[in-house]
């Protein structure tokens, strides 16, 4: 098995490969704009002996934000393999390669929406991205009353959202820093509307995307930056009511929309949604934004990672006294404080805003006391989101 970057000649194959493992049914149109869409740098594969197609993924250069700072992040989506090179091994491979090319690559953390959580956690991707699903009858929409703004539709233009949507974006881990591309050709691209919520000022703070069909109210995205501006956004969809029964919309885990609303028992649900890796631990924690201490601190930890080596053994974690991090592999066991977990539970603890007491006591994290308290006043909570998909 020999694997390698598609070429541009085999485009037409990849997209064949893609709509039979996902059942689309692409009209040629379609299949004519994947084709055109189509970037072997980011497509590889897995070949025989005789170089025929068996498995591909899509790795697609990325970046996230966490904790205010943007980090590269190798996006992999589209893994699919023809049925008769199923349970060959060839996505396993087709993954070793990928962790170490987005490691050349300065991608030092990996996101993928997987078909099984199982199967992907056991080549290290961590459930780290959960999403609250509502779905409310406009007769429980309250009055909506504070603000002196307005909202007001708007072109679907990339430009006129992409302020407010990073700023929104900076408040969560995971969410990506959308390029232009991206908002045209993903954003942008589900049917609908915009609107656009401004200030006093003229100040623009939120914004909605969203449409409205067959009695129902779909909001496809959804950001406000202050209290004043959600107050605006949910006032314009309450102006809805002659057209939608519903509203289904998708928000982050730490939305209170429930507690706000006089009547809260609508529909709710928290769907698992994205998986994250640490690719890199060493060049992850250097740009990671660990919380600042009243003294420099270190601590050792013995790393598991069975995909990539780089990651795996002991190591030195140190924090200077503002926070900055780094990590060093050691030979042995060092005096102090120490702890041991895989690479799934570190990237639960800084990507999941999993708390390093919480994973002592499930038994995920292994180490004394005071290893574990070193963690806990350093690891910051960051609260995962994810509004796009790929």
């Amino acid at each position: 098995m020999r694997i390698r970057q598609l070429t541009k000649e085999e485009a037409a194959e990849r997209v064949a490969l893609s709509e039979f493992a996902f059942q689309l049914e692409l009209t040629e149109q379609q299949r004519e704009e994947r084709k055109a869409r189509f970037r072997p740098e980011e497509q590889w594969g897995a070949f025989d002996d005789e170089g025929k197609l068996l498995s591909a993924l899509h790795l697609a250069p990325l970046e996230i934000y966490i904790g205010q700072r943007s980090l590269k992040m190798g996006g992999v989506a589209g893994v699919a393999t023809w049925p008769e090179a199923r349970r060959h091994g060839c996505v396993a491979k087709l993954l070793a390669h990928a962790l170490g090319v987005m490691r050349g690559q300065g991608q030092t953390v990996s996101m993928l929406h997987p078909f099984s959580f199982p199967f992907y956690r056991k080549y290290g991707w961590e459930m780290t991205i959960e999403r609250k699903q509502y779905e409310i009858e406009s007769k429980q929409l309250p009055a909506i009353e504070g603000f002196a703004g307005q909202v007001v539709r708007i072109p679907k233009e990339a430009s006129a959202l992409n302020g407010v949507y990073e700023r929104f974006a900076r408040r969560y881990t995971g969410m990506l820093k959308r390029s232009e591309e991206w908002w045209e050709q993903r954003a942008l691209s589900k049917p609908g509307l915009a609107a656009l919520y401004r200030n006093g000022d003229g100040t623009p703070e939120g914004y909605i995307l969203y449409d409205v069909r067959n009695r129902l109210m779909t909001v496809h995205e959804w950001a406000a930056l202050t209290e004043e501006a959600r107050r605006g956004l949910w006032s314009f969809v309450a102006n809805h009511d002659s057209m939608a029964d519903k509203i289904a919309m998708t928000v982050p885990v730490d939305d209170a929309t429930s507690f706000w609303f006089a009547d809260p028992r609508f529909k709710q649900e928290i769907i698992p949604y994205f998986m994250s890796r640490i690719v890199d631990a060493a060049g992850f924690v250097a740009q990671y934004p660990f919380l600042p201490g009243s003294a420099d601190e270190a601590l050792t930890i013995t790393l598991i990672d069975r995909h990539a080596p780089w990651n795996n053994g002991t190591f030195r974690l140190e924090w200077d006294r503002d926070g900055t991090a780094r990590m060093q592999q050691t030979e042995r066991q060092s005096a102090g404080a120490g702890i041991a977990c895989d690479i799934q539970t570190l990237t639960a603890l800084l990507l999941g805003n999993r708390r390093p007491e919480q994973m002592a006591r499930w038994g995920r994290l292994q180490g004394d006391g005071e290893a574990v308290s070193v963690l806990e006043r350093r690891v910051p909570s960051l609260t995962p989101y994810l509004a796009d998909f790929f």
